[in-house]
């Protein structure tokens, strides 16, 4: 992360600080195979982990300091642990770790309103994250109260925020951020802008949060930032230009020109396969007696499955009340025929009248594990712990692992894709193919007509699409595509639409300014 240190003083030039972020809000799935794992604790199954990853991190890092030559200068010990705050023994482990192998610039820790008090650590400088200038007066008084003349540094100026699915497109008015990031000059304090530049949840990886309700992130990380998702500038990018551009002596040089973006011609996907001819040529199902987690599954060198989907399937032969803990959807089918869907408020299902031998199916999603707050050690997903049929627990399951990595579409030869019937069986998966002529350009797809699923471009995992919003576009940079020959494969969970569209402008849904 690179930050900007400014100062209303004559003379004084920018100076550039490259800090060194360590944070472990990224939960490691195959940390949580343990069934007492205690996420950023000295729980020892943590710290081993911790330590192994220090081991081979720091030997890395530390030649790079700037005392030994090179251009790190600080070094973030945890991220908002604050807010956090399970083990008062934690922060000065993760301090001492760094400093017993070889960190030795300035240490500093970032927090909240929530969590300042409570995540600072004796002998390193405390930093904040905010978003309004009433944020600043009220954390810059309490650190001057408790670490007296020491360098003042907003660590993380929320320029906006992040969407969950089903909420707003959240923005923050461009003359907002100007006056606050003045005032944060103005006291005399470093800035770093979070986020500068906007991002993409490309694949699974992105998060979650879990206060009252379960919300995941949506695949863009637009975040209404400074530069785009697509690294377009922006009226914010105008106001701070001009405003950082005063304290400097000479007249800055014209920024680079945008990268064109194309529509191309719309696709009408013409192969299929349904979800349940795919499991014939995957490979053979675990096989087991009580359902497993995603995190335990033995698969991938016994390291468990990450992300993606995952599919239970038993049989049963009365009706009744389906009931369990199901993270974080999973939509219930018997045979092929979907029944409804089971998540964090659903947790249970009328199971109809049926005859004989019936296939119960579930197909879970893991949505994205929370990163922050007080549920991080509850991420396992899939079924967790038994499943119940009229309160007896359903046993002799086959579990089929659904990464959805590269490896699993290497399967899916070309002489197993059938023409889509007028009535597809879904879930299933969409192929179509089309040709670039020129030099490929970054576009934005958009799946109207289609309900909920995952979309794949020349075998790189785009992100997730739901058309409850906010997010009706999907990010492609350019060099995802080809000159020539390129394919996409679409997962549709629900409902199918008939068309794949390209624009050269996103949409992120319906505004809803922070105040």
């Amino acid at each position: 992360m690179t930050t900007w240190s400014l100062r209303r003083r004559p003379g004084r030039t920018l100076g550039l600080l490259l800090l060194v972020i360590l944070s472990f809000l990224v939960i490691r799935s195959w940390l949580l195979q343990d069934s007492g794992m205690k996420l950023r604790t000295t729980y020892k199954g943590f710290t081993e982990a911790v330590d192994l990853y220090f081991d081979h991190l720091m030997s890395r890092v530390v030649p790079l300091q700037y005392k030994h030559g090179g251009p790190i200068i600080a070094v973030q010990v945890e991220n908002e642990y604050g807010s956090y705050d399970r083990d008062p023994a934690y922060m000065p482990y993760i301090k001492k770790a760094l400093e017993d192998r070889g960190i030795i610039e300035l240490l500093l820790t970032s927090d909240n309103k929530d969590g300042l008090k409570k995540g600072m650590v004796h002998g390193v400088l405390a930093t904040i994250n905010l978003q309004t200038r009433q944020e600043l007066q009220l954390m810059n008084t309490f650190l001057v109260s408790v670490q007296g003349i020491q360098p003042k540094m907003v660590m993380e100026y929320w320029t906006g925020w992040f969407d969950s699915w089903g909420g707003p497109h959240n923005i923050l008015d461009s003359s907002e951020v100007l006056e606050t990031v003045t005032a944060i000059i103005d006291a005399g304090s470093s800035i770093n802008l979070y986020m500068f530049h906007g991002g993409t949840n490309f694949g699974f990886i992105n998060g979650a949060m879990h206060f009252h309700e379960y919300k995941s992130d949506v695949t863009s990380y637009d975040y209404d930032a400074v530069l785009t998702e697509a690294g377009d500038y922006t009226a914010k990018y105008s106001k701070l230009r001009e405003f950082f551009g005063s304290f400097s002596d000479a007249p800055l040089p014209p920024p680079p020109k945008p990268l064109p973006k194309m529509t191309y011609e719309p696709l009408i996907p013409v192969f299929y396969l349904s979800l349940w001819d795919v499991l014939s040529f995957i490979g053979e199902p675990i096989k087991s007696e009580k359902p497993i987690n995603m995190e335990n599954l033995p698969v991938n060198d016994g390291n468990g499955q990450a992300f993606g989907y995952i599919l239970y399937e038993t049989i049963i032969t009365s009706s009744g009340t389906l009931s369990g803990v199901v993270r974080d959807r999973g939509q219930v089918f018997l045979d092929t025929v979907s029944i409804g869907f089971m998540d964090y408020k659903t947790t249970k299902i009328i199971i109809p009248l049926i005859q004989g031998y019936t296939f119960l199916r579930i197909l879970v999603e893991n949505r994205g594990r929370v990163n922050y707050g007080n549920n991080i050690d509850d991420q396992r997903k899939g079924i967790i712990g038994n499943l119940y049929l009229n309160d007896s627990p359903l046993k002799k399951f086959r579990i089929y692992s659904l990464d959805m990595k590269k490896s699993f579409f290497q399967r899916f030869s070309i002489d197993k894709w059938t023409r889509i019937p007028d009535v597809p069986t879904v879930p299933a998966f969409f192929f179509c193919g089309f040709v670039i002529g020129s030099s490929p350009s970054d576009t934005f797809l958009k799946l109207e007509g289609w309900e909920k699923g995952v979309i794949f471009v020349n075998g790189q995992n785009l992100g997730r699409y739901w058309n409850i919003g906010p997010q009706e576009t999907l990010y492609l940079p350019g060099p995802w595509l080809f000159r020539g020959n390129n394919q996409i494969i679409i997962f549709e969970e629900v409902m199918a639409g008939s068309v794949i569209q390209f624009t050269d402008t996103p949409y992120l849904g319906r505004n809803q300014y922070i105040h």
